[in-house]
């Protein structure tokens, strides 16, 4: 069983890390290469390359992985105790 709560802060900061690596590498690389119309697209009033649109897009990044985690592990959970439950009776 999965601890919802773990997994939600887990996915959280794998989600803002990731977007912090993803700036970092727009700020290094030719900007042919860069994914800002991507983040643009996905988070919504983010704008690239702005204090605000840095901190809003970290948000929101976190709270993306905090929801997946708090609708994966209930899901997940209830897979595991309906498979568990399937060869405990077998």
């Amino acid at each position: 069983m999965l601890n919802t709560k773990r997994v939600a802060w887990a996915l959280g900061l794998f989600a803002a890390v990731t977007f912090v690596v993803c700036v970092i590498y727009g700020l290094v690389t030719p900007q042919i290469l860069h994914m800002h119309a991507f983040l643009e697209q996905v988070l919504p009033a983010f704008k690239w390359l702005t204090w605000w649109g840095f901190l809003l897009g970290l948000a929101e990044s976190f709270l993306y992985g905090v929801y997946a985690g708090l609708v994966f592990c209930p899901i997940y959970n209830w897979l595991e105790r309906r498979c568990c439950a399937d060869r405990a009776t077998t």
